[in-house]
């Protein structure tokens, strides 16, 4: 399994960012967790089968997946100064499901982070 998030990056609120995580399997489940300084990590949300799941309301959030790149997609749009952290995607190598979940616990395989830093 390889993960690896890529895309951030400086930019000023009210703009937008796509994250992107090369994975070496398309059939994984992928979660998007972000880490903000002096915080705990928080799940973003997650993609598998066809189920995609937000774990933040609000819309500002939207994953996908390209398999003709065989990525999937963090597209964060009206980016405010609370949203500067690392970025992660992560699967759990072991769900059987058809859909996904955000048990970070579950999750044990993480790919390196990508920062994204908010501000003016």
């Amino acid at each position: 399994v390889q993960l690896q998030a890529s895309g951030g990056g400086l930019v000023q609120p009210g703009g937008s960012l796509r994250l992107s995580c090369a994975v070496s399997d398309s059939r994984l489940m992928i979660g998007w967790f972000r880490q903000a300084p002096g915080k705990n990590r928080e799940a973003i949300g997650c993609i598998g089968g066809s189920t995609i799941y937000y774990a933040r309301t609000g819309g500002r959030f939207s994953i996908s997946r390209d398999n003709t790149k065989n990525a999937v997609n963090l597209q964060i749009n009206s980016l405010e100064p609370e949203d500067t952290a690392v970025y992660y995607c992560a699967t759990d190598r072991y769900y059987t499901g058809s859909s996904c979940h955000i048990q970070e616990y579950a999750y044990d395989y993480w790919g390196q982070g990508t920062q994204v830093t908010v501000s003016s």
